[in-house]
């Protein structure tokens, strides 16, 4: 147990402790792996969980209903940001991730073990939707408390690498996108469609069981950050909620429309991406998931350098720069996907997009941290990072498969995620200015 004495820290015998910060970005980052691989595996399996547990007269409707589901745990994530933003801001980076890691195992667990329609009636879809809610809710918290943890965790040793550091949240989720894709293209090839069908999903569910034990050990077993105990003996806040929604609404409106493109983009091409390589440009499973390992790869391989960039150059220039290129790009890439509809090219694809959602997604972290004072930066964090999911994100894959049969075009998604692009530029244009005239708690100066 480390003790914190005049800004530095002591171990029990009065030796220094020097943060390890890479043991910080393990304990933070798990949870995200596990947060992302369950909403990955749900989106992978959506023809197939609409079959099981939304049976409806035609295919179209059961998939639906199924993408709607997974639409419904993003409602739930602004409580989850608020309760578990506000626990993080009040009782510590700590007591808050071990408690969000917690209620994510407990709804993925119910949905590995849930019985099906066919089972039990309508009290399976039930099952499902209240798992999603819990998943939604814990998801909530998660990412305001990690980020905090390990930027806080920096130290004034590793100030100036805040940008690296913190990027690995996003890294973790290009891990988890290798996890959940590369588990499906396993399954696809060492199984039967029935297979599948019977048991074979849930072993995908199960998987993600596994990392969930290990990360409330790693999180039990924390030290909680010296910059929040700092915090905690003198301005603690009594509302941090109040206190976001009084003084830094602003940043957090800005903030949402700063994420709104990535996180558009994320959740089109890493959960909607296999349906629609199936469904539309009749791909096999296999060579879709197989793609989506790719945009992992990418993924993890990248975010740490834009992270090293927006340390080097600043966090606004970095992310405009990310924004531009994908709006610019994303309907050419959709449109080499419609012309020439081969494994080869979905490959390609992919893996170009996830260089460009490292671009876009390495940066935000530290952005979002650095809008945010100490005090309230948990529940800043959560809000403005899961309204944007929740409102740009979740409904992601039914609002781009309504596009696609309301315009009768296979382009449609590209348009969702051009207009998207647009709301984001102009969110980081106006961040980065008022970020240069309103000052923030001199814990968090922005890198502009």
């Amino acid at each position: 147990m480390s003790i914190t004495k005049n800004g530095q820290l002591f171990d029990k015998n009065g030796v220094t402790h020097k943060p390890n910060p890479w043991r910080e970005i393990f304990a933070a980052s798990i949870g995200n792996a596990l947060e992302f691989y369950d909403l990955l595996i749900y989106g992978y399996f959506a023809i197939v969980i609409g079959k099981l547990f939304f049976p409806a007269e035609d295919s179209a409707t059961s998939l639906l209903l199924s993408v709607a589901s997974f639409g419904i745990s993003f409602i739930t994530r602004p409580l989850g940001a608020m309760v578990l933003g506000s626990y993080a801001d009040r009782a510590g980076r700590k007591a808050s991730l071990t408690l969000s890691i917690a209620l994510m195992m407990l709804g993925t667990a119910m949905i590995t073990f849930a019985p099906t329609y066919a089972q039990i009636g309508v009290a399976a879809p039930i099952i499902v939707v209240i798992a999603r809610i819990l998943q939604g809710f814990s998801t909530g918290g998660e990412f305001g408390a990690a980020t905090a943890f390990v930027v806080e965790s920096a130290g004034a040793a590793n100030a100036s690498r805040r940008g690296f550091l913190s990027s690995w949240q996003m890294s973790t989720q290009g891990l988890a996108t290798v996890l959940a894709a590369g588990m499906s293209a396993l399954l696809s090839w060492t199984l039967t469609d029935a297979q599948i069908g019977e048991w074979g999903w849930r072993i995908a569910f199960a998987f993600g069981l596994l990392i969930g034990p290990v990360g409330i050990y790693i999180r039990r077993n924390i030290d909680e950050t010296s910059e929040f105990k700092k915090v905690a003996f003198t301005t603690k806040t009594r509302s941090p909620l109040r206190d976001i929604f009084v003084r830094d609404w602003r940043n957090m409106l800005l903030g949402t429309g700063v994420v709104a493109a990535a996180t558009a983009f994320s959740y089109v091409h890493k959960v909607y991406m296999p349906t629609f390589a199936i469904k539309q440009l009749h791909l096999p499973a296999a060579s879709s998931f197989l793609g989506a390992v790719i945009t992992g790869v990418m993924l993890v391989i990248f975010a740490p350098m834009v992270g090293t960039l927006s340390d080097n150059y600043g966090r606004f220039k970095v992310m405009g720069a990310a924004l531009v290129l994908i709006a610019v790009t994303t309907y050419p890439l959709f449109l080499l996907l419609t012309i020439w509809p081969t494994v080869t090219m979905l490959l390609l694809v992919q893996a170009m997009v996830g260089v460009l959602l490292a671009a876009s997604l390495g940066a935000v972290p530290v952005l979002l941290s650095d809008i945010f004072p100490t005090g309230t930066r948990g529940t800043g964090l959560a809000l403005t990072y899961n309204l944007s999911v929740t409102l740009f994100g979740g409904f992601a894959p039914l609002i781009v498969t309504v596009l696609i049969d309301s315009l009768h075009t296979k382009l449609a998604p590209s348009f969702y995620v051009m207009a998207t692009a647009i709301i984001s530029i102009v969110s980081v244009i106006a961040l980065g200015r008022r970020m240069q005239t309103v000052p923030v708690s001199p814990a968090a100066q922005p890198a502009v």
